[in-house]
């Protein structure tokens, strides 16, 4: 049975990612290494019944920056791969403090490359993010693999960091290696500081959804099952030292989008709140994703059918997120937009 360590498995993607690999390689054995930080939530999995006698999966509570709890990890396990999707992700929270981020996006991958190279890793895959090359003009062409690294946020420079990292590491010892890069991702399980579910929950709530300055922004919006897919595809078909773009070529502009989820759900207009914008914010994402679909892959849920299936989970789900939104996320949204929309008319 090939062991493979996913890192951040309790979180929006990597929970996904799990699931997927439970359905179709349950000759898979999964060690899930997350620390369980404010995003990593064990509910995420629940519906799995995972026990801690269960061979086929392994939770173990831990940061990927302690050196000695990686090193035991690949004592005990003979490990095939491992996928790294733990990271701090939030721009926003970048903003207001970057040290975890450094910490978890560059000396955690680190580690995890010290450690894979010493002990001869078969695969090592990165998870990585769209926002690592920068904006994009309206008129431009979307990135491709070779597009520079120009991150604006401390969130994408660390993940540009540790991008290098992996480069470096297979470049130096030979260390097999791929790296995604991704476009926003949306689907059930999703915290809800992130800009679909933050607006869908603050519209079934009849909250303003505090959109950044004219709404005017661009993404390249993906279902987090796609995602996972592709990451899946790479991981068994890729080749070793290559960066691989994910996307499902949806792009859309945030306001639009914010109206489209009140339209949905059949709420006023009046909610949508433009308000002060956050500083760097970047103006437009789109990915040339013609390389993984030369691998096999291509996306499966359209944004209209995955947008609406993902506001009927967060409607049906309310336990769920309003558990979230009752502890530390107050404080942390208080902070983000309690200023931005007072100040608003």
């Amino acid at each position: 049975m090939k062991t493979f360590l996913i890192t951040g498995g309790y979180g929006f993607i990597g929970s996904h990612f799990i699931r997927l690999l439970r359905r179709e390689k349950p000759q898979w054995r999964i060690v899930n290494l997350d620390l369980l930080t404010y995003a990593g939530n064990i509910d995420n999995l629940a519906d799995l019944n995972f026990t801690a006698n269960d061979s086929p999966y392994r939770f173990v509570q831990g940061d990927i920056a302690d050196l000695a709890l990686v090193r035991s990890i690949f004592e005990t396990e003979s490990l095939e791969a491992v996928v790294n999707f733990a990271a701090e992700t939030h721009v926003d929270r970048s903003l207001l403090d970057s040290a975890p981020f450094l910490r978890t996006n560059i000396e955690g991958a680190r580690v995890l490359l010290e450690v894979a190279a010493r002990c001869g890793l078969n695969r090592f895959l990165q998870v990585s993010t769209d926002e690592v090359y920068g904006s994009l003009a309206a008129d431009e062409a979307a990135f491709s693999e070779d597009s520079p690294l120009l991150p604006n946020s401390p969130y994408a420079a660390s993940k540009a960091a540790a991008d290098l990292l992996v480069r470096a590491y297979h470049y130096s010892y030979g260390l097999p290696i791929w790296i995604t890069r991704c476009g926003n991702n949306y689907g059930p399980y999703q915290f809800p500081e992130k800009f679909l579910p933050l607006f869908i929950t603050n519209a079934l709530d009849n909250q303003p959804l505090p959109l950044y300055g004219d709404g005017k922004q661009i993404r390249d919006w993906i279902h987090v099952e796609d995602h996972a897919r592709a990451v899946l595809q790479v991981l068994e078909h890729g080749l070793p030292g290559e960066v691989y773009n994910i996307s499902a070529g949806e792009e859309r502009v945030n306001r639009f989008m914010a109206e489209w989820i009140l339209a949905a759900l059949g709420k006023s207009p009046q909610l949508l709140r433009h308000v002060e914008d956050r500083p760097g914010h970047d103006r437009r994402y789109a990915l040339n994703a013609v390389k993984i679909r030369r691998l096999g892959w291509q996306p499966s849920i359209s944004l209209e059918r995955g947008l609406s299936s993902t506001i009927d989970w967060y409607r049906s789900e309310r336990g769920w997120w309003e558990r979230i939104k009752s502890g530390e996320y107050r404080n942390y949204y208080l902070e983000m937009y309690g200023q931005r929309l007072k100040s608003q008319p």
